[in-house]
This record gives C-alpha cells, structure tokens and sequence, in this order.
C-alpha cells in the first residue's frame, strides 16, 4: 500500500505538471500548522525563482487545479504561495478501512528485495552477570532486529559473547588453586571430561572478580594466568573442556536473564568462534601487502584524503603477536561472510566506539573482507544515567545488576496495579495474575523509557517518571491498548459480533485526526526501518494513544444510538489496538488484558 504522503504528493506534482511546472515542486510534506492544514506544499517558494514569477501566482493555480479533487476537502494558496491541504474524510475514511482489511501488515508491504541482516548486540561476557551496562545493547538490538523482520528481511541476532583473552586464562587459575584435584588440570590425563560443569554459575560468577583482583595484586597470579591464557589459545584439552563449561554455564544463565527482557539470539556465537579465522586473514593482509610492521605491531593504514581528523591505523597484531578486538571483529566479518553472506552488518555499541568501528570498517573494506555492497553500520548508544546525571549506579555506588534493576521494577509496577486495582474495586485479579501483570507492564516501562530517547543520547533513568501511567511512558501506551480491549470486550458481551465493514467518514474532529495518525502508520515504519530509528516508532505510538483518547473523551462509543456510527466506531478501534500492539511488538513487549 502507497504511503498516504506520497499518494498526496503525486496529485499535487500532477497539478504542477498539468500547469507547466516541474513535477519536484509538488512534494508535499505533513503540517508544521496542524491548527490551518493537515499538509502543506512549499513549492511554489522554490518554483517562483526558476519561472521568474511571483509564489502567489504559482500557488493559486495549482489549489484551482485542485479543487475538484475528491481527495481534499480543501486546498487553500496563501500568501506569499503556501499550499494548505485538507484530506475529504470520504477518502481518509477509504484509507483506514484498506488498513483494518490488510490486518496484520495495516498498509505498510513487505519489502519486495529481502536482504540478509546481522545484527550484532548484547555483548555479554562470560562467566560475568548481565549489568545495566548491558541494557541499551539489548533493548535497542531487539527492537533493530524486530524492525528489519517486520519489514520482510532475513534478520539474524548475534549475541557476540566476550569469551576470549586474559579474563579466561584468570578463571582458570583461580580455579586450579580452589579445586587442584581436577582433571582439567592434569597434563597426562586422556580420558573423557566430565559432562557436569565443575562450578554453578554463582560460583563461577565469584570466581572472576577474585581472581581479577588477585591479578593486580599479585603479578605471579597474573603471569600463571596470562600462561594459562596462552595454552587455552593453543588448545590444551582439558582448559578447552573448562573453556566449553564456562560457556554453557553462562549462557544459560545469560538466556534465562534475556528471557525476562523479551530479548533473544539466533547465534550465540564468541570471540572463540572467530579465532580460526585470525590466521588466514593475517596472511592475506601481509600477502596482499594491506597490513605493514609498525613499531613491531602489524598494522594496516585506513586514513582517507577525505579526512579532516587523524585517523589511527587499524592494529592487527600488537608487538607479542597477541590479538586485539579489532582483530576478533574483522575475523567475525571473516567468518559471517562465509557462513551467511549478509548484505547488512549492523553493530549496537557504546557511542564512545566509534573510532574502533571506523577502523574496522575501513580495514574491512580495504583488505577486501566485504563486498562494496555490504553495508556495515555502528548504532552508538549514549549512557544511560541516573537522576544525578552520572552513569547509574547502585545505592552504595557500584555497577547494579540487570536482574536487580528488573526487581526493582517489577515490584514498583506490582505496587501500583495492586493500587490501581483497589480504586476500581477489581478485586477478582488474583496474584499470580497481578504479578504476571506487572512483569509485562515493568518491561514497556524499561524498554518504552530506553528507546524513546534517540539511541546516540544520554537519558536519565528514572523509575519514577517511566513507571507512571500518565505522559510519555510504556504503561500509558499500554493502559491505551487495555482500554480498547475492554471496550471490544464489553461490545462482545451484548452478544455482537465484532464488525467487518467499512470505516464510515469521520464525525467529527477527533475522529478525524485519529484517523490521520493512523494512516501515517506505514510511512513511519518504513523510515523507522531505513534511520533504524526506534524512537520514531515510540513518538508514534504516543501520539496515537492520544489521538486515541482524544477521541475517547470526547465521543460516546457504546452508548452511540446509530448502530451503523457504533460499528464504524468499533472498527476504528480495532485498528488502532492492532496498529499499537503490532508496534509494541516490533519494540519487544506486549500489553496485558487488563490492568
């Protein structure tokens, strides 16, 4: 289905055309004045300078061109050559009911050239818990990836874990001094590894920060672990069978943590992954004559003439013949090229990377790991900081913990439903419903606060505002949907049957301009999905849900007497539940039945 913008475009570029302007200037774009117009055409401003003519001359002819066209109530010149339009509501009415019979897409079609997209987020390491650190990553990822499918792509979420490096060869030694005794420890041993993990994942969550402590204090422990480090990179078996424990332990306890955020991976893929990779494209890079010895570190150039900032060149090899992340993350595009040919690689990483991904791009296209047609893209995120404006923190000033923060929430949004409930005298939710509830509304509280902010800015956390039920927040979105379902429900209960018909023209102005958010919906997905923007898909939603109550307020639904107004009513409200819960969707949360 046309974008309702570019619909209107083309009948105004046509009036151009049909007066001997050039069809450009007829690009209409939505209102800055909804209170004068719902769209507006600037183009006579431009077109009087090429035709050498007053605007107003311009302007008057194309609204005369167009004053007969049924798709405008209006159109109106104005001084000094301003388009004003208004849609007829026969139309308008026409394009929402095409939407409420396309249920499922609402007017907005699959891409007909699917490409193939990597989206590469999360960014969790092993054998450490998830902390709000990792928030953004997830949130945004998810939503990224829910867009690109929405629109018809084959998109695939790869939770890249850090599982490579000095921070495994400090697990083991710690390890080996708690529990000597195990076999992974004995070089002479060939026999089967056991199939249980020598370690919980709360142990192994200890493990770590001790042995990193131990590191900084005792440069013995650290040489055993940069050694122990080196002889896992070489293969030894039994720290690979420790390596293969250390990561199903955590990524089942990363997976039951990315559950409750509605976030999931079809790759659960590391930098061990990319290690068999390094090698080979080493030896191309020094084959081909891309990368060069530079104060002992192998290096490849990837400044431009374009430059205007000193560019670093890309390390490959530091001066030990160690590897860096650089190193990792071209081997990855390596090995995601072989293994999935992607057109897209879309990274979400913290926004002070982002020389780190300029690097690696360059590199990447440089040495020829991608094709000019791969696109590789870095989403940096902003901080997200607590109400002091630093980064958030917990109470006592350390890093908190993603399933505490969830808590945190959930028994804040539990407390408030369990308010809400007692006001309404609702007092038939049972517990476990309430609970469930609030699991589902603290979730669009978290992730409706986080992408409503443009990705690359800071925002403050606050708890407060996003758990509210009023303003721009996720359980204001929801208790919008909660109302329509109660609603529908209670026209089900007189024993009717939900509508198929057509939407009937708008009643009055409140209708009218929900039905005008409405019809924007498929634009706004599409440039969502081309900014991979998610905040526009949030500012939409919230500009919806008010258009909604608007209409609400001001109209009497199911006590309308005309049963044909009634069902045009129902209709409009079917749509817009099905348009809001498919965004929420597309943003990874649901709404409940009732709150």
């Amino acid at each position: 289905m046309k974008t309702l913008i570019d619909s209107i475009s083309a009948e105004v570029m046509k009036a151009f055309t049909d007066n001997g302007y050039d069809a450009k200037y007829g690009k209409v774009t939505l209102s800055n004045r909804p209170d004068l117009c719902e769209y507006q055409c600037n183009g006579a401003m431009a077109a009087a300078k090429e035709y050498k003519c007053a605007p107003f001359m311009i302007s008057d002819k194309i609204a005369e061109g167009l004053k007969d066209n049924a798709m405008f109530e209006s159109v109106e010149s104005v001084k000094p050559g301003f388009i004003n339009l208004k849609l007829s509501k026969d139309y308008l009415a026409s394009v929402v009911t095409s939407m409420k019979e396309d249920e499922g897409r609402f007017g907005c079609d699959k891409t007909d050239d699917p490409k193939t997209i990597i989206v590469d987020y999360g960014g969790a390491n092993v054998a450490k818990p998830l902390h709000v650190g990792h928030l953004r990553s997830a949130i945004i990822g998810e939503s990224v990836k829910r867009i690109g499918r929405f629109m018809g792509h084959h998109v695939i979420g790869d939770v890249h874990l850090g599982d490579w490096g000095l921070q495994m060869g400090l697990i083991i030694v710690e390890l080996k001094e708690r529990k000597p005794e195990l076999v992974y420890f004995d070089e002479n041993y060939e026999g089967e590894y056991p199939k249980e993990a020598p370690f919980t994942i709360s142990e192994l969550e200890d493990i770590y920060p001790t042995a990193s402590k131990k590191s900084k204090e005792d440069e013995a422990f650290r040489e055993a672990a940069m050694e122990a480090t080196s002889e896992l990179q070489a293969g030894r078996r039994g720290y690979r069978a420790l390596l293969e424990h250390i990561l199903n332990v955590s990524v089942t306890d990363l997976k039951k943590n990315y559950d409750n955020l509605n976030v999931s991976f079809e790759l659960w893929k590391g930098e061990s992954d990319a290690q068999p990779y390094i090698p080979g494209m080493v030896q191309m890079m020094k084959d081909e004559g891309y990368a060069y010895m530079s104060e002992g570190a192998l290096v490849v150039d990837v400044k431009e003439d374009t430059d205007t900032k000193e560019i670093p060149p890309c390390i490959i090899l530091k001066s030990d013949g160690a590897s860096l992340y650089s190193t990792t993350d071209l081997a990855t595009i390596v090995m995601r090229m072989e293994d999935y040919s992607p057109d897209s690689i879309i990274y979400l990483a913290d926004q002070r990377q982002s020389m780190h991904f300029i690097q690696v791009f360059r590199c990447a296209r440089k040495t020829g790991l991608v094709d000019d047609h791969v696109k590789l893209a870095h989403i940096g995120f902003g901080t997200m900081n607590g109400k002091d404006g630093k980064p958030f923190k917990t109470r006592d000033g350390g890093v908190m913990r993603l399933e505490y923060l969830l808590d945190e929430i959930n028994e804040e949004m539990l407390k408030k439903i369990t308010e809400n409930q007692k006001e309404k005298e609702n007092l038939d939710i049972s517990d476990e419903e309430a609970k469930k509830t609030a699991r589902m509304v603290a979730l669009a509280a978290i992730k409706y606060g986080d992408l409503s902010n443009q990705a690359s800015k800071d925002y403050i956390f606050d708890i407060e505002r996003f758990t509210s039920f009023e303003g721009n927040t996720g359980p204001y979105i929801l208790y919008t949907i909660v109302r329509i379902k109660s609603i529908l429900a209670k026209y089900q209960a007189n024993g009717k049957d939900l509508p198929n018909g057509a939407i009937l023209p708008a009643h009055s102005a409140s209708e009218k301009n929900l039905m005008l958010v409405l019809s924007r919906f498929n634009a706004m997905m599409e440039n969502a999905y081309e900014e991979l923007a998610p905040h526009k898909i949030c500012a939409y939603i919230y500009e919806l849900a008010n258009a909604f109550n608007g209409f609400y307020h001001e109209n009497k639904i199911l006590a309308q007497e005309d049963e044909s107004i009634k069902d045009s009513y129902i209709s409009l409200l079917m749509l817009t539940k099905g348009v809001l819960e498919t965004c929420i969707d597309v943003l990874g949360f649901s709404a409940p039945d009732r709150m």
